[in-house]
């Protein structure tokens, strides 16, 4: 394996509070103190973040089922485009990541591909559809990250308090998609602009109300409970007490819920069209708050693929979801940093430590032995969204024109370099 040396940039790791000018070494896959001699690779980061590598542990690859829109090749070009060295993907293929021949299919696929790290999400129940329990324990040995029937929240709270014992055993995390089914079924933001729109809408309530049910539920168990893609500012407040009370809940939110509002859907743009829907101004700011307290813990894209034919049907039949890893890290540069939210070391700690330790990996550091998961950033790169650039399969991005600054130039995966920006 050749050695790397990466030279005349800042180093940013939160692991160590570390924010110096300094060189990386690595060799055999991790990082060293320094190199017997001149590396065979040598990358110049004069001007540049050298940060742990970053980590999204919210992406739907789509494969098995939809390869049409996304796959393991594709989705891991496309976080290492985007800066990201590990992604976790959710179950909601066809079929379910509800097995363990199903976890042991990614984890061979993502070792065939060789691109970015793709850790599968194991389902709560089987075939996700909210019944009855999966087979927890065989995926998790197998290698699933964590449990989830990401798409839809399980609704039977029967069937939630058994996963939550069952998993609790285990000491694994469960991921919920919160929105009560009998709240749900609209296709934006409930409120006076879906009014005025004439489209159904999801209110915020039915986020609020399955977050609130599972934090009861979670009492006295004590499972590790993940809210994922958190939306509203109810929903935020709620998770700000359940920690006040010392249950073992965090969250995540997306960037598109900390830059866009429901404001965005008067123009009948499917690419708009997202679940949990895009909600108000003041839901933006509580999830910027509680970004900046600490309630709101990682930062997860959501990636979702889907084909230009299906965003092309009317708003309320098209499928929610948005591309989300080759734009993140300008997005939420712009969305936190820019206005002084967030410095980068605490953008970097939302992006890559805080969630190798939310799902156990060992990574988001670069100390010495440390695998050498490397993601290279030029924080005053101004660039435009294009979507000709997308590696993904698929382009529906509601962020197509935008400028931002802030980019990932090059990714590091265990020593070897995946990608660079030409």
């Amino acid at each position: 394996m050749p050695t790397l040396h990466i030279k005349n940039g800042t180093v940013i790791d939160p692991s160590r509070k570390l924010f110096a000018k300094q060189d990386v070494f690595i060799r055999d896959g991790v990082v060293v103190d320094s190199l017997p001699s001149t590396a065979d690779q040598i990358i110049d980061a004069s001007g540049k973040y050298v940060v742990p590598g970053l980590i999204d542990v919210h992406v739907h690859l789509r494969e098995p089922g939809d390869e049409e829109e996304e796959t393991i090749a594709s989705g891991a070009e496309a976080a290492v485009a985007g800066g990201f060295t590990t992604v976790c993907c959710m179950p909601n293929t066809k079929p379910a990541l509800d097995n363990e021949a199903a976890i042991e299919f990614v984890i061979r696929e993502s070792e065939r591909v060789g691109l970015a790290n793709v850790i599968p999400i194991g389902a709560i129940t089987k075939n996700r559809e909210g019944k009855e329990l999966a087979e927890i324990g065989s995926m998790l040995a197998r290698g699933a990250i964590a449990l989830s029937d990401d798409g839809t929240g399980v609704n039977d709270a029967s069937v939630m308090r058994k996963a939550l014992q069952y998993t609790k055993m285990f000491d694994a995390l469960i991921m919920q998609h919160c929105e009560a089914h009998e709240l749900a079924g609209g296709c934006m933001n409930g409120g006076t602009v879906s009014t005025a729109l004439g489209l159904m809408g999801i209110p915020s309530e039915a986020e609020q109300l399955m977050i609130a049910r599972d934090v009861l539920l979670n009492r006295l168990i004590g499972c590790r409970y993940h809210v994922q893609h958190i939306s509203s500012a109810f929903s935020v407040e709620l998770v700000r007490r359940a920690k006040a009370d010392g249950i073992p809940i965090t969250a995540e939110v997306a960037p598109h819920h900390l830059l866009l509002t429901d404001e965005s859907c008067r123009s009948y743009d499917t690419n708009f069209k997202m679940n949990p829907p895009l909600r108000t101004q003041a839901d933006v700011d509580a999830c910027i708050k509680g970004v900046v307290d600490g309630t709101i813990d990682i930062l997860a894209t959501d990636h979702a693929p889907h084909l230009a034919e299906e965003k092309e049907l009317e708003f309320q039949h098209a499928p929610f979801g948005i591309l989300g890893l080759e734009t993140a890290v300008g997005l939420y540069a712009k969305a936190l940093v820019t206005p002084g939210h967030v410095d980068w070391m605490k953008l970097i700690d939302l992006m890559s430590t805080a969630p190798a330790k939310l799902v156990r990996l060992d990574k988001g550091s670069l100390a010495t032995g440390k695998i050498a998961d490397v993601t290279v950033i030029d924080p005053t790169l101004r660039w435009t969204v294009d979507a000709a650039d997308f590696k993904s399969k698929s382009t529906n991005s509601p962020f197509v024109g935008w400028e931002l600054t802030g980019r990932a130039t090059s990714t590091i995966v265990s020593g070897q370099v995946k990608w660079s920006l030409s």
